[in-house]
């Protein structure tokens, strides 16, 4: 599905990456669109964060094998300095280790390089509109690895956060959560991949209530779908490794 840029506007994009053949090729596919615009290329993360200061990119597509300083260090220092530029991995590598430590970083995306060029241009768009963009790939590894998290069963513990003595899985009860225990309880179980009905029977409630807290789940951590929310309470803080 096509996916437009908010309010049909440019969207500016700087590609990183050390391969020079390989951002001239993405940097053709982007500037075919009307809404993208390369306005830069840089081959490692000191250079990103240069450019960054002369000008002002949306969106950086941000390679993680960089010389110098690479792509995670960098996330994290634009995510610092410049908090409203949107970082998209693009990566040979799809294991979840990635994927955390670069959400944790401050990446809103990571997609694998092999990807096609229209899936590319609609995940720069879905970030653009606040959105966070996974690799379907690397999201089915992403959701196993968090089945066998475990969360806090108190929200709001004395100690603020315990840990799972299998995973050192730790889940943050901190200000910025505004989820209350029985959502949490709901976002657990729905990053077991359980469905309403399952949650309904696990936690004893009907699944008309268990749909109630999937959507106030969604509404107050501004996201489309389950994915996003699990993802995003890591990417927030929330969730620890």
């Amino acid at each position: 599905m096509d996916v437009k840029s908010p309010a049909n506007r440019t969207i500016k994009v700087l590609i990183a990456d050390d391969h020079q053949l390989f951002r001239e090729g993405l940097k053709r596919i982007l500037n075919m669109e009307d809404d993208l615009e390369v306005i830069g290329e840089c081959g490692n993360g000191i250079q990103v964060l240069e450019f960054c200061n002369r000008q002002k990119p949306e969106v950086v597509l941000m390679d993680i094998n960089m010389p110098i300083e690479n792509g995670v260090v960098a996330t994290e220092r634009l995510r610092d300095i410049f908090p409203d530029v949107k970082v998209i991995i693009l990566s040979i590598h799809d294991d979840e280790s990635y994927v955390f430590e670069t959400l944790r970083k401050g990446a809103t995306g990571y997609l694998l390089k092999d990807m096609e060029a229209e899936a590319l241009v609609n995940a720069i768009r879905s970030v653009v509109s606040g959105h966070a963009y996974i690799h379907p790939k690397v999201t089915g590894k992403l959701i196993n690895q968090l089945r066998r998290m475990t969360y806090l069963d108190e929200i709001g513990a004395s100690a603020g956060a315990a840990a799972s003595e299998e995973t050192g899985v730790k889940f943050v009860a901190g200000e910025n959560n505004p989820l209350t225990r029985r959502e949490a309880e709901v976002l657990r179980l729905m990053a077991e991949g359980k469905s309403n009905k399952n949650i309904g029977e696990f936690l004893y409630i009907s699944e008309k209530t268990v749909k109630n807290h999937v959507s106030s789940i969604l509404q107050k951590m501004e996201v489309d779908d389950r994915t996003q929310a699990v993802i995003n309470s890591i990417k927030n803080g929330w969730v620890t490794l």
